[in-house]
């Protein structure tokens, strides 16, 4: 949960592991606005009445298949991706399908719109790590955390390619000087500058059907560098 400290919130409540959220949700703006939404105990999507400007349940119980066709990754960059990345996606167009299904690339660019796609019809999104961003340019607390504790919530994964993306701690800064001690902690502005890299910290996200998502995984295992 979320502690108030002296000075309000504590940077203790946001500083924290995936796995220590309790809900997690999105809105879908287009032909319908689409409300999906997870508070840990499966994942329900509603729809907005525009006349009586109230949210309906419309897709109680929402799950994502074990394995699905679609891909969605911004294949612009693609000489930019990691080799574990190519490889993966090479393989995947070399097969041309996947369980029965012949392969399908939808890239919209919109992070909500994207994962939407995949959770409905299954497969899998990606934001992998290039050369310009290692650590690709999802922000872990408020993007790629949400985002996969939906995935997984709905029977599907998320992954940084080395691991899951619940489990992924953002980066804690060092505590503020105690009064009279130059030996402890660092000075406010330093706090400050390393409070904000734990907050705005980039994982490469990974997010779809669980058959997906492991395949991707097995491809960082044996072509990725290992994570220091």
């Amino acid at each position: 949960g979320v502690k108030v400290g002296k000075d309000g919130w504590s940077l203790d409540s946001f500083l924290q592991r995936g796995t220590k959220m309790v809900a997690a949700g999105y809105c879908l703006y287009s032909a319908t606005t689409v409300l999906v939404l997870t508070l840990g105990s499966g994942v329900h999507g509603f729809t907005l009445d525009p006349d009586k400007q109230t949210f309906l349940q419309t897709h109680p119980n929402m799950r994502i298949p074990d394995s699905g066709s679609l891909y969605s990754f911004n294949e612009a960059n693609s000489r930019e991706f990691s080799e574990p990345v190519q490889k993966f996606l090479e393989k995947m167009k070399e097969a041309g399908k996947i369980g029965g299904k012949k392969i399908s690339s939808r890239y919209v660019g919109a992070l909500v719109a994207d994962v939407h796609n995949v959770l409905i019809n299954g497969g899998i999104y990606g934001y992998p790590s290039t050369r310009d961003n290692p650590s690709g340019k999802l922000r872990l607390l408020y993007e790629s955390a949400p985002m996969a504790m939906i995935m997984e919530q709905a029977g599907g994964a998320g992954s940084t390619g080395y691991g899951r993306i619940l489990d992924v701690l953002p980066p804690q800064p060092r505590k503020k000087k105690a009064k009279g001690n130059d030996d402890v902690g660092g000075d406010d502005g330093t706090f400050e500058e390393e409070a904000g890299k734990g907050i705005h910290v980039r994982v490469p996200t990974f997010l779809g059907s669980v058959e997906n998502v492991f395949e991707l995984d097995q491809f960082h295992k044996y072509y990725g560098e290992e994570e220091g």
